[in-house]
């Protein structure tokens, strides 16, 4: 899998302004406010906003309490990055989409047994898509290997 690179002013045209200041700038959404911090049920994939490689399953999904969007585990270790972020005064685990750089949020060492981990994650670094949306997906990209 290849970085994807682009320039701020074109990372600016396909991203509102709210995308591009949590994604680019490394910032935080209110907790609360996002479109996915609310369990739906609804199966299928949580994709990064930038580039749109699957970030996450609905599986691992679940109810922290705190806001955001949580996750046990990614999709596919390989798709995200974890750097040790000491802003603000305190000592965090950062994580980024592996492919884009977007920041996507936190890891914290809180969540449910028997992972324990909550990737806690920005409802504007991610982009949904249910089971049948993902399959559609999936069999686009089929096509264009043959």
């Amino acid at each position: 899998m290849s970085k994807i690179r682009k320039t701020d002013a074109e990372w600016r045209a396909v991203l509102t302004q709210e995308e591009y200041r949590i994604t680019r700038e490394k910032g935080t959404e209110r907790a609360f406010s996002g479109a996915y911090w609310r369990p739906s049920g609804a199966q299928g994939s949580y994709h990064c906003r930038c580039c749109g490689e699957i970030l996450f399953d609905s599986d691992s999904k679940f109810d922290s309490g705190c806001g955001w969007p949580s996750f046990t585990q990614p999709a596919d270790g390989s798709r995200i990055e974890e750097h040790q972020d000491l802003s603000y005064g305190m000592q965090r685990v950062e994580v980024v989409c592996s492919r884009c750089d977007a920041h996507l949020g936190h890891l914290f060492t809180d969540g449910p047994e028997p992972i324990g981990l909550r990737y806690c994650i920005n409802s504007a670094s991610l982009q949904f898509a249910g089971k049948a949306e993902r399959r559609h997906s999936d069999q686009e990209d089929e096509h264009k290997s043959d």
